[in-house]
């Protein structure tokens, strides 16, 4: 696609304004500045207007490493969102698919795409979570048989589907769940006896975390990892 074009579909503004930027070299095509306005961007290509990141026209999917403190929100008018936290143009059709708590970290996966987020979020498709967890006191072994089992939670009738916990360490433990519900993993926990003192997701189906991602930064998810669900 023609840069100008490019430039035009995914932030909103007139190609005429855009062609404007593109001559006075607000412009950069893989770092430099690019006064070609019918250079042809191809995926691989980063393109960047005024400084900021402009992100693809259509579809867009991303991986955030959520930090403590934000919320999985469009908007909230006491605390950041993760949308916030994305330093992009024309971010108002993005949304979380998918929540984590405020003081939960970890992989968030974002995008415009409401069927492809329902595929994601749907128990339905039973898509694997899987958390790392840190606990305030041990954790024993009877928990693994009570979390293949299912657990009823407080205020509950039907007990969790069957999750895996495997231990790590004396009070580290990586939980893989298909389930959302509210502050499932520290409800499960504290019906063993147990408190949840951090948590972090680390994959959701196939998509990993990249571990190159510092807290509150993101990238775009490859084809690959957007076509897994």
């Amino acid at each position: 696609m023609r840069l100008d074009k490019y430039l035009s579909q995914a932030t909103g503004l007139p190609r005429s304004l855009i062609k404007r930027q593109i001559k006075c070299k607000n412009v950069e095509v893989n770092g430099q500045i690019c006064q070609d306005h019918g250079y042809k961007v191809s995926s691989d290509d980063e393109v960047s207007l005024e400084g900021r990141e402009v992100s693809p026209p259509g579809p867009r999917y991303l991986m955030l490493n959520k930090p403590q403190g934000t919320v999985c929100a469009t908007e909230d008018a006491e605390h950041p969102t993760v949308i916030d936290l994305l330093e992009l143009d024309n971010i108002r059709d993005l949304h979380p698919a998918g929540r984590l708590d405020i003081d939960t970290t970890g992989l968030v996966l974002i995008t415009n795409d409401g069927q492809w987020s329902h595929r994601v979020t749907s128990p339905r498709h039973r898509c694997d979570k899987v958390y790392l967890v840190t606990t305030a006191d041990p954790i024993t072994e009877n928990c693994v048989e009570a979390f293949a089992a299912g657990i009823t939670l407080r205020n509950e009738e039907k007990p969790t589907q069957p999750a895996q916990l495997d231990i790590l360490s004396e009070t580290q433990a990586r939980v893989t769940l298909h389930e959302g519900r509210y502050h499932q993993v520290k409800r499960m926990f504290a019906a063993m006896g147990n408190k949840v003192v951090a948590l972090h997701r680390e994959q959701i189906g196939a998509i990993a975390l990249d571990d190159a991602l510092e807290p509150g930064e993101f990238r775009y998810l490859t084809e690959a990892e957007a076509n897994s669900f």
